[in-house]
């Protein structure tokens, strides 16, 4: 009896771990977050509408209509119940009809690359405020953050300002990838030689985390960061500090940093190569190297010159046709007009006379 009542308590204990976790995306510190966490909330209760009552009618049933239960009413040949079949197949499409229309609804009021309308649900963005840009690179296996308004970069730290619209662009160096910062928005996939966007805004100064949520190699489990939101006034004491510690980050020293390594420290660097975001996507770091960007120039003038031509010789062709038809047309109409007392040449097989 006491073995039975220690098993129960152990199978209890999961519950006491969870009534002290912190279900950040359902209770996430970004306007964006909040919303998606809004639209899973809406979802769940709309399909609950049709699950519990299922769950429950199964039991309900396998319980009246259980083999022992000899007072339930036996109805062998019942087939078909208008009502019922109103209610089974008109509930679940009318809720179909409601939850297509809130994601669709959703999908476009949430698309990433959508700018930000709103600080959040009571405050719209003031009048002159600008989103800021941050530049993300999604490395084998650490995080770079460049900040080209601010002229700094950093590794395996993100710092915003509080209530000030964030525009990501994000890329990779090698391979897929997905950036994640559950309190501030949904993840977005980075994928090298190409761009993809997020705008977001966070409403909460504090610390909050960030990580790769796409597997992509041995390193995976340890590619995360720190995200600090913070005060505009101490953010700017922020970058003046970064840009007061020194170093920077050349072409060169991204080539180093882009070999694979794991568990890398948090790396701040007071300038950063204008280019270098750019250069990344385009696939062109390394000296020497066309980029991505040019070579798809190149190519589209060079098929739009081949195109021209052919266009030059085919008009140049149906010319010629044109004149030839031209031609035959003209000695045709000579022939017609040709007088009845002019010269002709009678040919004959064994010999040939000329008469005028």
């Amino acid at each position: 009896m006491k073995s039975s009542k220690v098993r129960s308590g152990l199978m209890l204990l999961p519950l006491l771990w969870l009534a002290g976790c912190n279900t950040v995306v359902l209770n996430p510190s970004g306007d964006i977050a909040a919303q998606q966490a809004h639209l899973v909330v809406i979802s769940t209760f709309l399909m609950l509408l049709i699950v519990v009552p299922v769950i429950f009618l199964t039991l309900l049933f396998a319980w009246r209509y259980r083999k022992n239960n000899t007072a339930a009413k036996y109805d062998p040949d019942w087939d078909h119940s208008t009502k019922l079949e109103l209610v089974i197949w008109g509930v679940p499409l009318l809720l179909i009809i409601v939850l297509g229309a809130i994601t669709w609804i959703s999908t476009h009021l949430l698309d990433p690359y959508r700018p930000l309308q709103r600080l959040d649900e009571k405050r719209p963005i003031p009048a002159g405020v600008t989103p800021m840009t941050v530049e993300v690179v999604a490395l084998d296996w650490k995080w770079l953050f460049i900040y080209p308004e601010q002229g700094i970069a950093t590794v395996n730290e993100l710092v915003t300002p509080v209530d000030r619209p964030i525009k990501f662009k994000m890329t990779a160096s090698t391979v897929m990838n997905a950036f994640y910062i559950p309190a501030m928005a949904g993840m977005i996939y980075t994928m090298p030689a190409m761009e993809t966007q997020l705008n977001a805004v966070m409403n909460k100064a504090g610390t909050y985390d960030g990580f790769s949520s796409n597997y992509s190699g041995a390193g995976f489990s340890h590619m995360r960061f720190k995200y600090h939101a913070m005060p505009q006034g101490d953010f700017d004491a922020w970058v003046a500090k970064t840009k007061a510690g020194g170093g920077e980050l050349t072409r060169t020293d991204y080539l180093q940093l882009a070999k694979p390594s794991e568990k890398d420290p948090v790396r701040r660097y007071a300038a950063v190569d204008p280019t270098l975001y750019s250069a990344i996507v385009n696939l062109c770091v390394e000296p020497g190297t066309k980029c991505m960007a040019q070579q798809m120039h190149e190519d589209q003038m060079r098929n739009a010159n081949a195109a021209a031509h052919k266009k030059a010789q085919h008009e140049a062709s149906k010319k010629r046709e044109a004149g030839q038809v031209a031609s035959v047309a003209q000695l045709g109409a000579e022939v017609c007009t040709t007088p009845a007392d002019k010269p002709t040449i009678s040919m004959k097989s064994n010999n040939a006379s000329v008469s005028n």
